[in-house]
């Protein structure tokens, strides 16, 4: 009895060392419930989401008719993604990891349907892009940008060929926030008869309801014929816990392509990269699309764009200027030295995100970046340029 209170002791002593560390390395790290994490484009997840990862933290949709509850709350998670982006009936999504993982995928089915290995992309493409080069021995057509920052239709014209799989357009850019003319590219993709693939990773979830809040925005989904596949990501602004993205395609008989047979588990076939994919992340998207719904995602956006736009006034109140007029909630500010702005910020507890091939530091304006944190902010930033020698007033 003495031996077994002992090693129970033992157990729970070293369980709570074990607490005690992760909490350590956890106090290390910047949170977006501070607010000064202003250089992502992630946020703190909504509340329900995070109630709602909890609950199924032992399901694998890989394996749906284990799971038959988990399989039905992910085919209502597509159908919410279905209307967000005006898919035809005869669409359907395939959830993964997020952006990375859904252009993979897109790039491979357009491979697979044309048999061809270019893929022209805007210059400002996503990373992901060089991932696929190597993957999957393609090589990409980068074109030049506008002056207004993004893909230039004429000489994306120029650039198709006989080997071109597919074009790839940008429905809010990494750096910037910008939409390629989605609609342009649309009308040469049905002239030319190539896939028109657009990564709208975090664009998916807000120009919806930049159209809904009377914003001049871009079309980018499926109401425009050529667009053949887009991607989503949940756990940006559509509030869901990390990670979680979505890969939509126009007809769902193309996911025969990149499809595989499965014997050995309930399913007969399997669409995409991954296996074995938790229901935690889809459970979560679910619940905050439930949640908010249309309108509630309509106030979210508005109120960031209102922060934005709050942001902007303050940043030139110092004296600093925009890289460009914002498309969304996205911010760059011209900044001679990004790289040693960023890091002395950082010093006084404060994230932006360098770009230093545009000469600029990105600000998102996220779901947990409120107007009091940005007061608290500027005078910081302020005296941090003010330190590194850029021109304020």
């Amino acid at each position: 009895m003495q031996y077994s209170k002992m090693k129970n002791n033992k157990k729970q002593n070293k369980y709570h060392k074990i607490i005690k560390d992760l909490e350590k390395y956890q106090s290390q790290d910047f949170t977006f419930s501070s607010g000064r994490i202003l250089g992502s484009m992630c946020t703190q997840p909504h509340p329900i989401a995070k109630k709602a990862y909890m609950k199924f933290l032992e399901t694998n949709l890989g394996d749906p008719y284990l799971f038959p509850g988990s399989k039905k709350i992910e085919a209502k998670y597509l159908s919410f993604i279905s209307k967000l982006l005006n898919a035809p009936k005869n669409a359907t999504g395939v959830i993964g990891s997020g952006g990375t993982e859904s252009n993979i995928s897109a790039i491979w089915l357009a491979k697979n349907l044309s048999g061809k290995k270019e893929v022209i992309i805007p210059k400002n493409a996503h990373f992901s892009f060089q991932k696929i080069a190597s993957l999957m021995d393609i090589k990409l057509i980068p074109i030049p940008l506008t002056e207004n920052y993004y893909i230039d239709v004429l000489k994306t014209k120029k650039k198709i060929g006989n080997n071109t799989a597919a074009i790839v357009g940008i429905a809010g850019s990494t750096e910037l926030g910008t939409i390629d003319p989605i609609s342009d590219l649309s009308d040469l993709c049905i002239d030319e008869k190539v896939y028109l693939h657009v990564d709208a990773a975090f664009g998916g979830y807000i120009i919806p309801f930049l159209r809904k809040l009377g914003y001049d925005v871009f079309d980018f989904d499926f109401k425009l014929p050529a667009v053949s596949s887009i991607t989503i990501d949940a756990h940006k602004m559509g509030r869901s816990a990390i990670p979680l993205g979505t890969l939509f395609v126009r007809n769902k008989k193309w996911l025969d392509e990149i499809s595989v047979e499965t014997p050995y588990i309930s399913s007969k076939k399997q669409a995409g990269i991954l296996a074995t994919r938790s229901c935690a992340p889809v459970a979560a998207a679910y619940a905050v699309a439930e949640y908010l719904g249309i309108e509630g995602y309509t106030k979210m956006v508005k109120n960031c764009m209102n922060i934005a736009r709050y942001t902007k006034e303050k940043i030139e109140e110092i004296g600093l200027e925009l890289l460009i007029k914002p498309t969304m909630n996205v911010l760059a500010v011209k900044i001679k030295n990004p790289l040693k702005v960023e890091k002395i910020l950082t010093g006084y507890g404060w994230k932006v995100n360098k770009m230093e091939r545009l000469g600029a530091i990105r600000i998102v304006v996220m779901p947990h970046v409120t107007k009091k944190v940005i007061d608290e902010f500027i005078p910081v930033f302020k005296k941090v340029c003010i330190q590194t020698g850029e021109k304020i007033s």
